[in-house]
């Protein structure tokens, strides 16, 4: 899971060398494209959740069936990215910062949204993987597809060895380049195993009921995602109203933040996957353990990064800099502030993560949903506006953020100690 902050990253280190424009452009263009992504790669992702569960229980011929379904979801849902495209552009019109901004969001956003297939379909083969526990497939292929991307986002985005400057739109072009390989990997992979372990083809009998029990489950997964991202997005419409080196600090750090919290993402699959075979097998005990050893890996990791990005502050930070020396030294103590806001909030936020993970495995998708609606859009977002209203700094906003995840994470794991999600059948035989 860190493949896609990886990207997003690289893209943004060498972006920041190309221009401050640039970095100032690429967090709103690439934010707004995964509001935009995120409902279908929920859905998408949440054919591995039933992977799981036929997983733990045994039942080879479903398993196929619903990687099929990721697959046909994953299809229609990049032929839907193209109609989003005007959308998103329109939305950079009304709040972009200047014309010069505005043309580089909508390159980028475009560029990417065309490519959206890809971050779909290697959702649904990375989902028949990571549902039966194997990982590894997936990572190497990642790590390819990482290695692949830092290696044509300079060529690209600065023009060399005679390839035209693209700019921003080499960037885009970098990160669907490798996006497609690994989906086009990861798809070869998976059908080779497909044949290998089940010569005989599952039949369809069943499909149309089966993708609509993952449409039933996966789209409050799908609208999870979404309202966290918009309500994300606008906190960070809302910051760049501070000031041009404030907000490049932020943006900065929240690249930073990304980077980090990947792995949580990652965690909070790992906690779906082990919850849904013990779901599957009819071991809500088992799950419980399983969403306890996942917690203190998740945070054992954040501590340890969190305290390296905190000793190292100033060369990481650096990466993203401006040259001029008055603006680099603002930069740098900005930045500083920033980061030791994001350790606090990290562990709550990273705790919300991982058991949300496991309440979506149990098939308890309608909670997240409505709870993560209640905790961004009614308690933290007016709170943003008022800060903004009558203390517009960005440590002040930042604040905010870490009052946010504490009262997330507090409903989240109540939800999940009165145990509801032990009850929610999400198999049904087809």
């Amino acid at each position: 899971m860190v493949n896609h902050a990886a990207m997003q990253f690289a893209d943004r280190a060498f972006l920041s060398r190309y221009s401050m424009s640039s970095l100032e452009a690429i967090l709103p263009a690439s934010t707004l494209s995964w509001i935009f992504m995120s409902f279908f790669h929920s859905i998408t992702g949440y054919s591995g959740v039933f992977v799981s569960q036929y997983h733990g229980a045994g039942d080879t011929a479903n398993i196929y069936r619903s990687y099929r379904v990721g697959m046909m979801i994953a299809a229609v849902s990049g032929l839907l990215m193209f109609p989003l495209i005007p959308l998103g552009n329109f939305i950079f019109e009304l709040t972009a910062a200047s014309r010069e901004i505005l043309s580089l969001e909508t390159s980028y956003y475009t560029i990417v949204m065309l490519g959206g297939f890809f971050v779909f379909g290697q959702m649904a083969a990375s989902a028949f993987f990571t549902g039966r526990g194997k990982t590894r497939i997936v990572f190497w292929v990642s790590l390819v597809g990482n290695l692949i991307n830092v290696a044509i986002d300079p060529i690209l985005i600065f023009g060399w060895w005679g390839v035209p400057e693209l700019g921003m739109k080499g960037a885009a072009w970098a990160t669907v380049i490798a996006l497609f390989l690994q989906f086009a990997t990861l798809a070869l992979l998976a059908h080779r195993e497909y044949r290998k372990e089940c010569p005989i083809s599952p039949s369809y009998e069943g499909m149309g009921h089966l993708a609509l029990r993952v449409l039933r489950f996966g789209i409050p997964a799908g609208a999870y995602e979404v309202l966290n991202m918009a309500s994300f997005t606008t906190f960070v419409f809302v910051t760049g109203r501070v000031g041009e080196v404030a907000f490049a600090a932020s943006n900065a750090c929240f690249t930073i933040n990304y980077l980090l919290y990947a792995p949580m993402a990652g965690f909070a699959i790992g906690a779906q996957t082990l919850v849904g075979h013990a779901c599957g097998r009819g071991d809500p005990e088992g799950a419980r353990k399983a969403l306890v050893k996942t917690l203190h890996l998740a945070l054992g990791f954040v501590v340890i990064a969190c305290a390296f990005v905190l000793l190292a502050y100033k060369p990481i930070l650096s990466l993203f800099a401006p040259d001029d020396l008055t603006k680099h030294a603002e930069f740098i103590s900005a930045g500083f502030s920033l980061l030791l806001l994001m350790a606090a909030w990290m562990l709550f936020d990273s705790t919300d993560t991982v058991v949300s993970g496991a309440l979506k495995g149990a098939g308890d998708t309608k909670f997240v949903m409505i709870w993560m609606f209640i905790a961004s859009f009614v308690i933290w977002l007016p709170v943003v506006f008022i800060v903004a209203k009558f203390h517009n700094t960005m440590p002040a906003l930042w604040a905010t953020m870490v009052g946010y995840v504490l009262v997330i994470m507090s409903g989240t794991l109540i939800r999940w100690r009165r145990g509801r999600w032990a009850k929610i059948k999400v198999l049904e035989s087809v």
